[in-house]
This record gives structure tokens, C-alpha cells and sequence, in this order.
């Protein structure tokens, strides 16, 4: 431990291993928390619908083993390893030579160098612990949002209670603003999506994207709301225009927006103290 605490890059290369080990748990998770949430709410409508409870197979994080999905191949663990695999196997299947998708080992990236660069800002502190939390979250609720359009509430709600409860010490805001945050993180996207809704009679966002500003007002306080929502609408509208320009995007398909509050909220907890300091003083 004192190696880790007087060496920020020995802390910063083990936050890599880490981010790497738990980037590979996160494509379980993005993978396979919709599909439990579906069998779930299949069960309550059978409920309600007064049917017999039918027998299923185990499925969550842990069981069935991984496999492929177009053979069925169980992965063995040398074949499981985050990144070298893939580039050990060339992105293909061992048995049956289909392509594995080039998410896996971007997400086990993206979550290792996140996770590393929170370990070198923060130091070997509570505080980095807590910031790999929100990365971890964050990275799993872009990919599910991504993925399904849904921002589960098993990942939003204590994302943002742990926010709350971090503040108590004043982690990353203190608790009043983090309590205000919370409110008026849902309550600004809430006010869109009626306006919204009046204007078009569509729905323009779910309920998930405003529990997830909220959990980011809770993590940094009300005063930081403006950056995040100004940050993720830019961030998601150079990648709509990008997406229907140049890959040819049904305009009609709604585009989700949870990713780009996770980038939002990335950008907050690496820069957002900084950016709003340069702001007020300019």
C-alpha cells in the first residue's frame, strides 16, 4: 500500500490492470443486464395475467458460462483474457471462425485508461475509489443505453444514492448542492421531455436520462449542471448530424442519449472543477 501511495505511476499502471479486468465484467453486464431485465418483466406480465410461473434456465452475470453466440462454444479462460485474446484469436471465434465484435476490447480500452487517469488525478485516495465507480457505471450505462435505449434503474438509482452519500463528507460537492443537484438534474431534463411532448406529441427522451443527471448532480452538485448538459448536448449533436450524414442514420430512429451524459459525466469529473474555475474568472 505505501508502494501505491508514494508512486503515482505504479498506482496509475495496477488502476489499468484493474480497468482492464473489470472492462471484461462490464461487457457481461452490458451484454446481459437488458436481457435479465426482459425476463423479468416477462414474469410480471405472466403474473399478472393469472399464467403458471414456467420453469427458465439461470441466466444472470455469473451463470451460463460465456460462449459464443453463433457456435455455442463455452470460453475457456485463456480465451477470456481482456484484449490479448482478441488480438491473440484476430477477432474470431476458435471454433467456428465468426467475427467477435470490436466493442469487447474497446470497452475493456476505454474502461483501463479511464480507470488509470482517475488513479493518476486523484492519487491513491478514497476519492479515486470513488471516481472509479462512476467510470465503471458510467461506461456500462453508455453501453446498455447504446445497445437497448434503457438506462436501467439497478445502476441509475444507486449511482446516484452513492452520490448522495459520498457528499455527506463533501467528496466532490457538498451535500446541499449535491441534494439540489439531484433535483434539479431530473427535474431539467423532466421539463424538456414535457415541452417536448406538448410541441410534437412524441417522447423525446426516457425516464432513465433524467435519473442519470440526477445521479450526476448528486456526484457534483447543482453548479456543475450546466457544463454537463451543455457538454453532452454538443457531444450528442456532432454525433447525430455525424451519424445520419455519413452512415446514412434514420432520422426517424431516435438516437440515445445516455452515452452522451456519460461523457458529460466523465468530462465533469476530469476537468469540470477546472473548466468552471476558467469560466467564472474569464
Amino acid at each position: 500500500m505505501e508502494v501505491l501511495a508514494a508512486s503515482p505511476a505504479i498506482w496509475a499502471g495496477v488502476a489499468v490492470l484493474l480497468g482492464l479486468v473489470v472492462g471484461s465484467f462490464l461487457n457481461v453486464v452490458i451484454h446481459r443486464l437488458p436481457r435479465m431485465m426482459e425476463q423479468e418483466w416477462q414474469a410480471q406480465c405472466a403474473e399478472l395475467r393469472g399464467e403458471p410461473a414456467h420453469e427458465v434456465p439461470r441466466y444472470d452475470l455469473v451463470v451460463p458460462r460465456s460462449a459464443c453466440p453463433s457456435c455455442g462454444h463455452a470460453i475457456a479462460w485463456h480465451e477470456n483474457i481482456p484484449v490479448l485474446s482478441y488480438l491473440f484469436l484476430r477477432g474470431k471465434c476458435s471454433a467456428c471462425q465468426a467475427p467477435i465484435s470490436l466493442r469487447y476490447p474497446l470497452v475493456e480500452l476505454a474502461t483501463a485508461l479511464l480507470t488509470g487517469a482517475a488513479a493518476w488525478q486523484f492519487g491513491f485516495t478514497w476519492q479515486a475509489a470513488a471516481a472509479f465507480a462512476l467510470i465503471w457505471a458510467l461506461v456500462a450505462l453508455a453501453g446498455i443505453d447504446f445497445d437497448t435505449q434503457y438506462l436501467p434503474d439497478a445502476i441509475t438509482l444507486p449511482l446516484l444514492w452513492l452520490g448522495l452519500l459520498l457528499n455527506l463528507g463533501r467528496m466532490f460537492a457538498s451535500l446541499p448542492d449535491a441534494v439540489i443537484g439531484a433535483v434539479a438534474g431530473y427535474l431539467a431534463l423532466w421539463l424538456v421531455y414535457q415541452m417536448f411532448k406538448r410541441l410534437t406529441g412524441k417522447e423525446g427522451m426516457g425516464y432513465g436520462d433524467f435519473k442519470l443527471l440526477a445521479a450526476l448532480g448528486a456526484w457534483f452538485g447543482w453548479t456543475m449542471l450546466p457544463l454537463i448538459i451543455l457538454a453532452s448536448s454538443l457531444v450528442g449533436a456532432i454525433v447525430g448530424i455525424a451519424m445520419i450524414l455519413l452512415a446514412g442514420h434514420d432520422r426517424a430512429r431516435p438516437i440515445p442519449f445516455g452515452p452522451y451524459l456519460s461523457i458529460a459525466g466523465l468530462v465533469a469529473l476530469f476537468w469540470g472543477t477546472a473548466l468552471m474555475r476558467q469560466y467564472l474568472g474569464a
